[in-house]
């Protein structure tokens, strides 16, 4: 199963001053197993390596997957497996989230997993167990914009994407939410004809939602707000 989403990625900071963003791009909903069969001439466009997810050194990406898993006692077996994710573009991919719905072969869910990317080149996976709507809580471990810090907790709601896109992240912090991340997006047929028009729509779209990410850092840095020391990410078991 492949579909892609064109997409609003929406940010917005209610504290310690508040400030909003939002872009546009598209996610490919995938299967690791069976990335989408594009012609030659528009592989440039999308391609998904097992360098980019998990500790990188994985012979596949989901073969990273059940390292992880496997390494907390979950074992995927013959399970499936469904992707959404940013794909490398011109060579250069950057994706701020990957959410794995992870299925047991009897297709009954078995469970989530959000990895996160931050802009200094560290990752981290969070294991979820979601509710029947997608809603799963677990605490933040991983330092991912300058001006928040490691405390607090995540409030998520992730539901496999059908016709629609709808994902949630609320960052919780002493009863407070100064922090949400939301996508909607629509599914469409991942045809060469449908890529080639979001591409021509949003060229070279990894690269610029890492750049817009770091243009909003400084925007954030030029208003005053403090910076928080970054510290050290021990690498997760697993994940190596």
């Amino acid at each position: 199963m492949n579909a892609l989403y064109p997409c609003t990625i929406t940010h917005i900071r209610t504290a310690p001053s508040r400030y909003g963003f939002h872009h546009r791009t598209y996610l490919w909903l995938t299967d690791p197993d069976g990335p989408p069969p594009l012609p030659p001439a528009l592989r440039f466009l999308a391609r998904f390596d097992a360098r980019d997810h998990f500790g990188g050194t994985a012979p596949t990406i989901r073969a990273g997957l059940v390292r992880f898993l496997a390494a907390r006692g979950i074992d995927l077996a013959d399970g499936t497996v469904l992707m959404l994710s940013q794909a490398r573009v011109l060579g250069y991919v950057f994706n701020p989230l990957t959410v794995y719905w992870c299925r047991r072969a009897d297709g009954t869910p078995l469970c989530t997993v959000a990895e996160v990317h931050n802009t200094y080149g560290e990752r981290h996976c969070y294991l979820l167990r979601p509710d029947d709507r997608g809603r799963a809580v677990t605490s933040k471990e991983f330092y991912v914009s300058p001006f928040f810090g490691t405390d607090g907790g995540y409030w998520m709601r992730l539901p496999e994407p059908g016709p629609e896109l709808r994902l949630t992240v609320h960052l919780e912090r002493a009863g407070t939410r100064p922090f949400t991340a939301t996508v909607r997006g629509e599914r469409r047929p991942a045809t060469a004809r449908v890529l080639l028009a979001l591409a021509l729509r949003h060229p070279w779209s990894t690269a610029v939602v890492s750049a817009a990410i770091r243009l909003h850092g400084i925007r954030l840095y030029l208003r005053g707000l403090p910076v928080r020391p970054r510290p050290h990410h021990r690498t997760q078991e697993g994940m190596r």
